[in-house]
């Protein structure tokens, strides 16, 4: 059963997303078929003009490149010093914690 329920549960979390997400053109009137069409023929192309604008980022220079590199890398070496320091802390707590046992 609960399967069941989380698979329905998902249904409607992505049923909702995929209608968010596609809005759509609003509706024309019924009794104008060739304005629609017009309508729709003029936002096709200012649609997919701004499709690709968003589509590309602007290209990073050599520069900003290897700046990005070395700034990732930075990170990484933190975050490996900051998982070393941790590691050492959490070490130094076990092994204070174990002396006063020992010793009773």
């Amino acid at each position: 059963m609960n399967k069941v329920l989380a698979a329905l549960i998902a249904t409607f979390f992505a049923a909702g997303a995929f209608a968010a997400s596609h809005t759509g053109a609003p509706m024309a009137a019924a009794s104008t078929p060739a304005a629609a069409v017009e309508a729709k023929a003029d936002a096709k192309p200012a649609a997919k003009a701004e499709a690709k604008t968003d589509a590309k980022p602007a290209a990073m220079s050599k520069e900003d490149k290897a700046a990005a590199k070395a700034a990732k890398k930075e990170k990484a070496a933190a975050a490996k010093k900051a998982k070393a320091d941790a590691a050492m802390a959490k070490k130094a707590a076990a092994k204070a914690d174990a002396k006063p046992a020992a010793s009773k």
